[in-house]
């Protein structure tokens, strides 16, 4: 990959100061040794390696321009991360390599399946009864489209992504390998000592411009669909349970397991690990750190974090037990302070 600094800037805006002839090969980080890379800085703590860096170019917002011009070329413009993550995308459409349209032999598709223009189906994948995969999508090799399932125009799925029947993905979603759409929500009744299974007679409904990273899986609804709204991004290894909603543009990290009938709130984010326990709301703007159990509903927009920090394991230990007897301490302290009253 080669391209000129003029033009990137053609493509992207902001402004260049420096030659914009200068070649550009890779995107690196900050402390690259790449002369022929750009990279960027947002955060201001590493504000000290623009003394040091090697790049070729680097992206800054107007504050830092004065001090990165005096080290090289740079491109200015307000929000350098937002640049970087358009420059990240235009990259991506010159180097992702794209199969051409079209269905591979070895692929099973249905003849009452309906294949929109320029679809790529891959080997060895799937397309039941009824299916519906719109213009410009991509079914991966050994990728499993179910029964009056649908895809949606430009929708990616990664190799061995599953989707089961009914469930439906949105528009110019991303679907990386190993995730499951449509799997049966976690329903038993207990019979005796024994559990009997309640079917899952709901299905899916993800919206536009969705990620799901690998081996993340979002269970069809018992009842009622589960619901992903437009924009949201779920990272690796997420499980979303039976007939939750997630609301447009949420984000969560690796791990997060939500329970069932959970319902969350418009740009929420959880950080990895976070759990939220089943039918229970986050309003809109929740923002759950790493690793915090959710017990209650958030019904006001904020920053909650429940983690308890790590220490030495005896400390640790210590501190447990203390936590054991605080509900003694404080009926402890109430009464003294009726007796001070007193």
């Amino acid at each position: 990959m080669h391209v000129t600094l003029g033009q990137l800037v053609a493509e992207l805006g902001g402004t260049l100061i420096g030659d914009p002839g200068t070649v550009i090969q890779q995107i690196g980080p900050l402390d690259s040794d790449a002369s022929h890379a750009i990279a960027f800085l947002s955060n201001p703590k590493y504000r000290a390696q623009l003394t040091t860096t090697k790049a070729a170019c680097v992206i800054v917002s107007p504050a830092v321009q004065d001090e990165a011009t005096a080290r090289g070329a740079v491109i200015v413009t307000d929000d350098p991360y937002l640049y970087f993550a358009r420059l990240t995308q235009w990259w991506s459409q010159q180097v992702r390599p794209r199969p051409a349209a079209g269905i591979h032999p070895s692929a099973v598709v249905d003849p009452t399946a309906v294949i929109g223009p320029d679809v790529v189906v891959g080997p060895l994948a799937v397309i039941e009864a009824g299916a519906i995969v719109e213009a410009g999508a991509q079914i991966g090799a050994q990728c499993f489209v179910g029964a009056r399932a649908r895809v949606g125009e430009h929708t990616r799925l990664a190799p061995q992504v599953t989707l089961g029947f009914d469930c439906v993905v949105g528009a110019r979603c991303i679907l990386h390998s190993g995730v499951v759409i449509g799997a049966d929500g976690f329903g038993f009744a207990p019979n005796q000592g024994r559990w009997e299974k309640i079917e899952q007679l709901g299905a899916v409904r993800i919206g536009d411009d969705v990620e799901l990273g690998a081996n993340t899986c979002v269970d069809r609804g018992a009842l009622d669909d589960t619901v992903i709204e437009n924009g949201v991004k779920l990272d690796n290894l997420v499980q979303i349970a039976h007939n939750v909603h997630i609301g447009e543009h949420a984000a969560m990290a690796g791990c997060v397991g939500v329970a069932g009938s959970a319902r969350i709130g418009k740009h929420c984010t959880v950080g990895g690990a976070g759990m939220i326990l089943g039918h229970l709301t986050l309003a809109d703007n929740v923002h759950v750190s790493s690793g915090t159990l959710i017990s209650r509903s958030v019904l006001k927009p904020g920053l909650y974090s429940g983690a308890f920090p790590f220490d030495e394991n005896a400390s640790w230990e210590k501190n447990a037990a203390t936590l054991r007897q605080l509900h003694a301490l404080r009926d402890r302290i109430r009464t003294l302070e009726k007796q001070v009253k007193s």
